[in-house]
């Protein structure tokens, strides 16, 4: 896997690179960020693009259909990659261009994922731990997941602070089987 991790970073590299001279980087960026959570969580896109059966021509015809919107480069990306044999790393690419993507603008994502959607005052607790953990501006995205109870787990690239309700359980589940 960590050849098709190398050509994700030098395919995202290469697209950047042209969307900006081209004064297009945010408008692919968007078609990136679409496509990397589109097909993680569509099982079955997934499974077409990383299917050897499958053929090239109906996995672009399909591409280009779910993806009708997209821009002139992010099309061109989608042809490139299936002519080089490798669209099964579409998902990287596109969540590796949105990396360098926020790299560029000085800005990150951050992750905060709470059991109910966040209030103001959660919103700036989790901005204040923001803060500890990097001083690049940043991007606040909330994702609601009723598992983990209460509290909320902040991701900052590759940290992450987790202040749930139901990793606070698992430790004392821990400490209480460890005596």
């Amino acid at each position: 896997m960590a050849g098709g991790a190398r050509a994700a970073i030098r395919y995202a590299k290469a697209v950047l690179e042209i969307a900006n001279n081209q004064n297009l980087a945010e408008d692919v960026n968007q078609d990136m960020s679409l496509m990397a959570n589109t097909i993680a969580e569509s099982k079955d896109l997934s499974e077409m693009l990383q299917s050897p059966i499958i053929r090239s021509t109906a996995k672009k015809s399909a591409l280009l259909e779910i993806f009708k919107n997209s821009n002139k480069l992010t099309v061109s990306l989608i042809d490139l990659l299936i002519t080089n044999k490798r669209i099964n790393i579409l998902s990287e690419v596109a969540s590796k261009y949105s990396q360098l993507f926020d790299e560029l603008r000085g800005s990150e994502v951050a992750t905060v994922t709470t059991a109910i959607p966040m209030t103001n005052n959660l919103e700036a607790k989790v901005l204040s731990k923001v803060k500890e953990l990097t001083s690049k501006a940043v991007e606040l995205e909330n994702i609601v997941d009723e598992s983990i109870l209460g509290g909320f787990i902040l991701r900052v690239g590759d940290k992450q602070y987790n202040a749930s309700i139901a990793n606070q359980l698992n430790k004392l589940k821990r400490e209480f089987t460890l005596n």
